[in-house]
Protein backbone atom coordinates (compact mmCIF):
# COMPACT_ATOMS: atom_id res chain seq x y z
CA UNK A 1 0.00 0.00 0.00
CA UNK A 2 2.56 2.48 0.97
CA UNK A 3 4.65 1.44 -2.15
CA UNK A 4 1.73 2.25 -4.34
CA UNK A 5 1.27 5.83 -2.62
CA UNK A 6 5.02 6.49 -3.45
CA UNK A 7 4.34 5.51 -7.34
CA UNK A 8 0.89 7.93 -7.44
CA UNK A 9 3.39 10.82 -6.18
CA UNK A 10 5.72 10.30 -8.46
CA UNK A 11 3.23 10.13 -11.39
CA UNK A 12 2.08 13.77 -9.85
CA UNK A 13 5.84 14.99 -9.09
CA UNK A 14 6.89 13.90 -13.04
CA UNK A 15 3.50 15.53 -14.29
CA UNK A 16 4.67 18.72 -12.57
CA UNK A 17 7.69 18.20 -13.24
CA UNK A 18 6.51 18.16 -17.67
CA UNK A 19 4.46 21.10 -16.77
CA UNK A 20 7.19 23.37 -15.44
CA UNK A 21 9.66 22.02 -18.38
CA UNK A 22 6.92 22.18 -21.49
CA UNK A 23 5.36 25.20 -20.14
CA UNK A 24 8.92 26.98 -19.78
CA UNK A 25 9.48 26.12 -23.09
CA UNK A 26 6.27 27.62 -24.63
CA UNK A 27 6.96 30.53 -22.82
CA UNK A 28 10.75 30.76 -23.81
CA UNK A 29 9.56 30.62 -28.06
CA UNK A 30 6.81 32.94 -27.15
CA UNK A 31 9.80 35.77 -25.70
CA UNK A 32 11.99 34.38 -27.93
CA UNK A 33 10.30 36.09 -31.36
CA UNK A 34 10.93 39.98 -29.82
CA UNK A 35 14.15 39.37 -27.83
CA UNK A 36 16.78 41.25 -28.70
CA UNK A 37 19.25 37.75 -27.64
CA UNK A 38 17.34 34.85 -28.83
CA UNK A 39 20.11 32.36 -29.18
CA UNK A 40 21.34 33.73 -25.04
CA UNK A 41 17.73 33.39 -23.47
CA UNK A 42 17.26 29.55 -25.78
CA UNK A 43 20.13 28.83 -24.39
CA UNK A 44 19.71 29.84 -20.66
CA UNK A 45 15.99 28.64 -20.89
CA UNK A 46 17.32 25.14 -21.55
CA UNK A 47 20.31 25.01 -19.01
CA UNK A 48 17.44 26.20 -16.65
CA UNK A 49 14.65 23.86 -17.38
CA UNK A 50 17.17 20.72 -17.77
CA UNK A 51 18.70 21.40 -14.48
CA UNK A 52 15.08 21.85 -12.70
CA UNK A 53 13.92 18.40 -14.68
CA UNK A 54 16.81 15.89 -14.27
CA UNK A 55 17.22 16.90 -10.31
CA UNK A 56 13.69 16.23 -9.85
CA UNK A 57 13.94 13.26 -11.39
CA UNK A 58 16.73 12.00 -9.22
CA UNK A 59 15.00 13.40 -6.00
CA UNK A 60 12.06 11.66 -7.00
CA UNK A 61 13.33 8.61 -7.62
CA UNK A 62 15.00 8.08 -4.70
CA UNK A 63 16.76 5.06 -6.34
CA UNK A 64 14.07 3.23 -7.06
CA UNK A 65 13.57 2.51 -10.82
CA UNK A 66 9.59 2.46 -10.54
CA UNK A 67 9.29 5.50 -9.39
CA UNK A 68 11.74 7.17 -11.94
CA UNK A 69 9.71 5.21 -14.67
CA UNK A 70 6.64 6.52 -13.34
CA UNK A 71 7.60 10.44 -12.84
CA UNK A 72 8.82 9.71 -16.67
CA UNK A 73 5.43 8.86 -17.22
CA UNK A 74 3.91 11.44 -15.76
CA UNK A 75 6.79 14.03 -17.38
CA UNK A 76 5.38 12.35 -20.92
CA UNK A 77 1.90 12.91 -20.07
CA UNK A 78 2.55 16.73 -18.96
CA UNK A 79 4.14 17.24 -22.35
CA UNK A 80 1.18 16.28 -24.68
CA UNK A 81 -1.21 18.07 -22.05
CA UNK A 82 0.52 20.94 -22.72
CA UNK A 83 0.79 20.29 -26.36
CA UNK A 84 -2.71 19.94 -26.93
CA UNK A 85 -3.44 23.07 -24.73
CA UNK A 86 -1.01 25.45 -26.37
CA UNK A 87 -2.58 24.03 -29.96
CA UNK A 88 -5.80 24.73 -28.95
CA UNK A 89 -4.84 28.16 -27.83
CA UNK A 90 -3.40 28.86 -30.80
CA UNK A 91 -6.14 26.93 -33.14
CA UNK A 92 -9.19 28.29 -30.29
CA UNK A 93 -9.46 32.04 -32.70
CA UNK A 94 -11.92 30.94 -35.63
CA UNK A 95 -10.14 27.61 -35.96
CA UNK A 96 -7.01 29.07 -37.99
CA UNK A 97 -3.30 28.86 -36.83
CA UNK A 98 -2.93 32.45 -35.51
CA UNK A 99 0.69 34.03 -35.65
CA UNK A 100 2.57 34.33 -32.80
CA UNK A 101 2.15 37.34 -30.59
CA UNK A 102 5.51 38.25 -28.76
CA UNK A 103 4.52 39.16 -24.88
CA UNK A 104 5.09 42.49 -23.89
Amino acid sequence: MLESLALALALLAGAGLGVIFFGGLWVTIRRGVSSERPALLFLSSLLLRMSIALAGFYFVSGGHWGRLLMCLLGFVMARFVITWLTRTWLTGRGGKPCALVPIS
